[in-house]
């Protein structure tokens, strides 16, 4: 009988949480058919993906991950400028930086965003987007840099940025736009760039996210994991889920079907529904809890699998097995380098 612990709350990291323990095996299994149906058949988790490396390919706008009223997400890559600066009318508009360097350019001031950078541009700021080295110089963002002509397309949306979306549309000098920001932006007033800087966790630890953004109904963070047995469960009753996975491998657990995930891979845990990772060396994956609804948009590339708790058992051991063996290995090497002294 393999135990494992549940953490039940509404969000994670909520005050009021409850810790349980449970046995794994009737944690990941279906009641049996009864006379009466008193619940509903649930269907595996299915997984999207989405290519983290950069294909060859024109500008082509943002592709749909999931949406709903309060949140969309998106995918993009970029090999250019964007052809028009963009101000949103009642949003944040928040990015993850996963491969590439681009200089997010606004009336706030400029900045480079590398891989693993987390941006937010507040409602009121102008952005445009190139894939340069940045910073707010009298002579331009970067080197080379010449401003768009005769002017450039400043367009301003509502709901989420949405194509079609779009309130008013019209031209703006993005000399005085850029220039302005060093006058305007005060220490209460500027872009910020975080970085996710906690120590991946190991072993047995619950797998809480390193938070980088929280509103009301949508946090935002990131995980790390090594070598992680995925002995503790989390399970939200007020919020969904979705994960997306940037670095590695793991396994995710649920009770909705085990998933090998890879980096481009896009899921959607529902609330009410408990689950954990295993991973044998190193992963690395973002969550957005939202109490909206936000159901997956795009075309559905793999889907979750009920397994035997057998199996998951099998994965433990050779994440233990490989944790043994490293230490052995290494102890051995240090051993190695002490000087033989002779009695």
């Amino acid at each position: 009988m393999s135990m494992i612990t549940e953490i039940l709350d509404a969000w994670s990291g909520a005050d009021n949480v409850r810790v349980i323990p449970r046995q794994e095996d009737l944690l990941l299994q279906s009641p049996p058919e009864s006379a009466m149906k008193m619940w509903r058949d649930y269907a595996p988790l299915t997984v999207t993906h989405f290519p983290l490396h950069y294909i060859p390919a024109k500008f082509a706008p943002p592709r749909d991950i999931s949406g709903g009223k309060g949140l969309r997400l998106e995918w993009q890559q970029m090999n250019a400028r964007q052809p028009f600066y963009h101000r949103n009318s009642d949003v944040d508009e928040m990015s993850y930086q996963v491969s590439g360097d681009r200089p997010l350019m606004t009336e706030l001031g400029i900045v480079e965003l590398s891989p693993g950078d987390f941006s937010r541009i507040p409602v009121v700021a102008e952005v445009g987007q190139v894939t340069v080295q940045s910073e707010v110089k009298k002579d331009g963002p970067f080197p080379g840099w010449e401003k768009a002509t005769p002017a450039a397309i400043e367009m301003m949306t509502e709901c989420l940025g949405a194509k079609g979306c779009d309130v008013a549309v019209s031209m703006i000098d993005e000399d005085i736009l850029l220039h302005h920001a060093p006058s305007s932006a005060g220490n209460n007033n500027k872009l910020f760039v975080q970085r996710a800087a906690a120590a991946a966790i190991t072993g047995d630890e619950p797998q809480d996210p390193e938070w980088v953004y929280k509103s009301a109904k949508i946090w935002v963070g990131n995980v790390k994991l090594s070598k992680a047995t995925g002995k503790v469960y989390n399970r939200h009753h007020r919020a969904d889920a979705i994960h997306c996975q940037t670095k590695g491998t793991r396994m995710l657990v649920t009770q909705r079907g085990l998933v090998k995930l890879q980096p481009g891979d896009f899921i959607s845990i529902p609330k009410g529904c408990a689950y954990t990772s295993l991973c044998k060396y190193y992963s690395e994956h973002l969550v957005i809890l939202t109490s909206e609804d936000a159901p997956m948009e795009s075309e559905i590339s793999k889907e979750a699998k009920i397994v035997p708790l057998e199996e998951i058992e099998a994965m433990r051991k050779e994440i233990y097995w490989c944790n043994i063996v490293h230490f052995q290995i290494s102890e051995q090497h240090a051993k190695s380098s002490i000087p033989r002294v002779e009695n």
